[in-house]
């Protein structure tokens, strides 16, 4: 009996997923840009169900995050590989001078090394390990003769000398792309199968035209053939109402039982227009060999909402728990923060069943990290919730955050004004070079000092709803109708999806301490 699963596999801000098979296990990552720490594994042994074992990057000195760009900057597309017994993950810290480095591990969940510096340029570094045991390098950067427009680069090889953890001899290069004038050639992957080198790479950028190329040689350091039928996949064709667009950066593997899946990246409109609040997110689609070359989805060559579940042994499901009541003595691995935190800033001790804040001065703008905890928005409906006990002073405030990145985004907070406590709404948008902080509400509120409050926005497709009540009162509505579309990527620019969190913010330092009994993220799609 088939069984149908639902696409994505990775529901949020999971881009330029990469994935291996060791054994009968597969192992799975994704960017994280400016939020710490970076680079969530997962872990399936049937390419669908995936549990979180761990963060690659979870130590400072493994990810130096001082960007003041949260969703172009920091961590971008890795990629996974296992060879002899060791695990690599490659990758590109873009705004920092570490830029491109390996760490490796024994054990996927870790602990991972401390960075292995690569003298590389650009971006998006992939490993590709031969069957005499010698490992490459490969990447794209702009092309070495000269970039004749704004993306204009190359797919470029080179040994890398696993005992030194250095580039050797010369770097070729090895492909443009498929089409005459090719923008952002990028995210290439190697594998050799029956004899060929395949080089399969993105195009057109990570927008609308994205789509995914492939060519082959019998050697890493001769020409490579681009396949006449390039694109091998895109939606582009299938304009921008079609509810998965932008598909690409894809990674491939085998299955034990001689199956062909590709993980790709796409993103899901919605709420009229094309609006991508949840950002780009990890879709699984698979393929055949025809001629030589990978046909994908035969008969539909598109990315399904639905397809059939891959031939394999199931995982168990792991559904992400919609309520944390801080009772845990750590965070569950799937929380975020906006750059390397100030950990003295949060605990889960100082009072117990509390997340509790210290209000920092440090603004989302500034290259440091303000006082955050966050998670993906995966539902395009959704209830956020939280209770909060919280006496401010003046010029701090405390709450809900839902952050698209630093211009972009809402506050629902308990605020100290003029020496009144209010519940205020704070919109922040941009334009041209012009930030606008817009206060859509401030109501003063009439709160003991050992009462709680309970926030909740409800995002119902893009109108938000912003609600309140007192200790166990009932619900207040103090805005409704607000227009969520400022918190997608085609409004706000950069590569990241929605983030749904908590804050506490001041105008100076504070010895505050806000105090959150739970958080809650629960979907109504």
């Amino acid at each position: 009996m088939k069984t149908l699963c639902n696409n994505p596999i990775l529901s949020g801000f999971y881009p330029d997923p990469t994935m291996c098979r060791v054994n009968d296990d597969y192992y799975l990552c994704a960017s994280t840009f400016c939020y710490y720490p970076g680079v969530p594994i997962f872990h399936s042994t049937d390419l669908v169900n995936w549990k979180q074992i761990g963060n690659v990057l979870d130590r400072p000195s493994q990810v130096p995050l001082k960007n003041p760009d949260i969703a172009g900057t920091g961590i971008y597309a890795p990629t996974l590989r296992y060879h002899d017994g060791t695990f690599y993950m490659i990758t590109t810290n873009v705004g920092e001078a570490l830029g491109n480095f390996i760490v490796t591990a024994k054990d996927p969940a870790g602990p991972w090394s401390e960075p292995y510096p690569l003298e590389s340029e650009g971006i998006d570094p992939s490993l590709f390990f031969d069957d005499d045991g010698k490992c490459y390098y490969c990447g794209t950067k702009p092309r070495r003769e000269g970039a004749r427009y704004f993306g204009d680069n190359e797919i470029y090889i080179q040994e890398l000398d696993l005992n030194t953890m250095k580039l050797t001899g010369e770097s070729y290069p090895a492909w443009h792309g498929a089409l005459r004038r090719v923008e952002w050639p990028e995210g290439p992957h190697i594998y050799k199968i029956d004899g060929w080198y395949y080089l399969l790479i993105s195009e057109a950028g990570t927008g609308h035209m994205h789509s995914v190329t492939i060519a082959r040689s019998k050697s890493l350091f001769e020409p490579f053939e681009g396949y006449p039928g390039n694109p091998i996949l895109t939606h582009r064709h299938l304009g921008i109402n079609y509810p998965i667009v932008n598909v690409g950066h894809p990674d491939i593997v085998q299955t034990q039982n001689g199956e062909w899946w590709m993980v790709c990246l796409a993103s899901r409109p919605y709420g009229g227009g094309y609006h991508r609040n949840l950002g780009r997110e990890t879709f699984l689609v698979p393929f055949t060999w025809e001629n030589g070359w990978p046909l994908i989805n035969p008969g539909k060559g598109i990315v399904e909402p639905v397809f059939e579940k891959p031939y394999l042994p199931e995982s168990e499901h792991v559904s992400l728990c919609e309520k944390d009541d801080f009772d845990a003595d750590t965070l569950s691995l799937d929380y975020l923060y906006v750059r390397n935190p100030d950990t003295d800033k949060y605990s889960l001790t100082k009072k117990a069943g509390y997340m509790a804040l210290t209000p920092s001065p440090v603004k989302l703008r500034s290259h440091e990290s303000p006082t955050v905890l966050c998670k993906r928005q995966i539902s395009m409906s959704y209830d956020v919730e939280t209770s909060l006990i919280f006496n401010p002073c003046k010029g701090e405030e405390a709450g809900i955050i839902l952050l698209q990145n630093e211009f972009f985004n809402y506050r629902f907070g308990l605020a100290n004004d003029g020496g009144k406590t209010k519940l205020v709404i704070t919109k922040s948008t941009k334009k041209d070079d012009e930030v606008s902080l817009e206060t859509i509400c401030s109501s003063e509120v009439n709160i003991g000092s050992d009462d709680s409050i309970v926030l909740k926005i409800t995002q119902n497709i893009q109108d938000l709803t912003f609600t309140y009540k007192i200790n166990d009162g009932e619900f207040i509505t103090l805005s409704d109708n607000q227009d969520a579309r400022i918190l997608c990527t085609d409004t706000a620019g950069g590569f990241t999806g929605t983030c749904l969190g908590i804050y506490a913010f001041s105008e100076e330092e504070s010895d505050n301490t806000a105090y959150f009994d739970y958080f809650m993220i629960h979907s109504l799609d």
